[in-house]
């Protein structure tokens, strides 16, 4: 791998956004599953975690028509997905979005989400002040099947 590429990989590994004037999120871990070709939803995943208590309110990409948080579980034996008004980020604990659990997924998508493309997903999170930053990511896709990356993905840019 040549230098530069190592050093844009170093910038993309992992990211944290200040909200308010202490509070911060990390993002570890993030990424999309590929799609087929037709196929018209997906998910994001990834692992949050805040300094102080917060909360993801909301995800949007342009990749996408619409993007919800949503929760997957067991209701009288069956699995079922739904969307989430919001999803709590107790201070200093990790918050897994990841295949079978919450997630953020992307539906109504607008082409073929391939392996190694790098789709773009804005968070919305609100701090326990109530005041919200969006971050950018950058967020690499994947196959399902896939081994783990070591590290997340993402820009930070405040707003």
């Amino acid at each position: 791998m040549s230098r530069p590429a190592l050093s844009v990989s170093a910038l993309v590994l992992t990211m944290t956004v200040s909200l308010g004037a202490q509070a911060q999120v990390t993002v570890k871990d993030a990424w999309v599953r590929a799609t087929v070709p037709q196929q018209k939803a997906t998910g994001a995943f990834m692992q949050l975690q805040s300094t102080q208590d917060a909360k993801l309110l909301s995800a949007q990409s342009p990749v996408a028509g619409v993007v919800e948080v949503h929760e997957m579980g067991m209701d009288g034996g069956v699995m079922k997905m739904r969307a989430v008004p919001s999803l709590a980020l107790p201070a200093g604990k990790v918050v897994e979005l990841k295949p079978g659990g919450y997630h953020v997924m992307l539906m109504d998508l607008k082409g073929q989400v391939k392996d190694g493309d790098t789709v773009p997903v804005t968070l919305v999170v609100e701090g326990k002040d109530g005041k919200r930053q969006s971050v950018e990511l950058k967020v690499p896709a994947r196959n399902a099947a896939a081994p783990a990356m070591k590290h997340g993905a993402g820009q930070v840019h405040k707003h």
